[in-house]
């Protein structure tokens, strides 16, 4: 197993993350969501003690993070969508100073990223645009041959196209079934096109950790007219009224609750809202 988090935990005066537990093997991305503030920087950064967890376990390649941190962090590769360096560095100072800490820095794969990406190494920080930072941080983050890239909101104040081209490259880079990318973010649409699979997190507690088909399967959208609500739809997951009539997500499994209503499979955008809105209502109890 690539990645393994056993029941990390960490508590602050107004949120606690509690007893986060999943894994990912080698060879896949999985897509990290939630709302903002449920706990997707703070699980990230506990699991490389960028903030120090309470209690729980992190393996990275079968090492104990916490007895191994050097040699765990060797193999990962960290990526921020805002990335902070000084403005006024210029590219190849970055790097002299970031090859230093990797033995397994690879020059040539540093140079071959910094053409791919047309980075110039002459620029300073302050002249590059949100996604050419982005890609700066990634050009770091694969030079040094990390089996496990962590990658927190890259995508974050893209264009579509930097956005696209981005998500071809991590599937290209898990290809060879050595890697695996941990993509937390809010844009649910880019792991529709390259993550197999989802991890969920509200309020600093897991709800589902899958595949992704299989999450999406879960679930079904439904809708009709306001005089198609009944009693026996109560499961149905943030349903909402409005003039039209009413729309909600419901477990496959209970669909022979609403025999006569429109049904579709839901995105993952969709599914998190259906949850989000019920939370607001009910509480989540997924």
């Amino acid at each position: 197993m690539l990645l393994e988090i056993d029941n990390l935990t960490k508590k602050y005066e107004c949120f606690t993350l509690d007893h986060v537990s999943f894994s990912l093997e080698k060879g896949y991305i999985m897509g990290f969501i939630g709302k903002n503030g449920a706990g997707k920087t703070t699980t990230l950064k506990c699991m490389i003690h960028l903030a120090s967890p309470d209690s729980g376990h992190v393996k990275i390649l079968d090492m104990d993070f916490a007895e191994n941190e050097l040699a765990c962090k060797q193999n990962i590769g960290f990526v921020l969508g805002a990335a902070d360096y000084y403005l006024n560095r210029k590219l190849s100072t970055i790097a002299d100073v970031t090859r230093r800490f990797y033995s397994d820095w690879d020059e040539a794969m540093y140079r071959d990223y910094l053409n791919r990406f047309d980075l110039v190494e002459t620029k300073r920080v302050k002249d590059l645009s949100a996604g050419m930072k982005v890609k700066f941080s990634l050009a770091l983050a694969l030079s040094h041959h990390a089996k496990l890239l962590i990658l927190d909101e890259p995508t974050s104040g893209l264009d579509p196209v930097s956005r696209d081209d981005l998500l071809e490259l991590f599937q290209e880079i898990v290809e060879d079934g050595e890697h695996s990318i941990l993509f937390s973010t809010h844009i649910t649409s880019d792991l529709e096109k390259c993550a197999d699979f989802i991890t969920y997190i509200h309020d600093g507690r897991i709800l589902a950790s899958e595949e992704k088909d299989i999450f999406t399967d879960r679930y079904r959208l439904v809708s009709g007219s306001r005089d198609s609500l009944t009693d026996d739809m109560k499961k149905l997951i943030g349903c909402r009224e409005h003039h039209f009539g009413i729309e909600g997500m419901i477990h496959k499994e209970d669909l022979a609750l609403c025999d006569g209503l429109e049904v579709k499979t839901p995105t993952l955008e969709e599914i998190m809202i259906h949850i989000e809105r019920k939370d607001k209502k009910e509480g989540v109890t997924e």
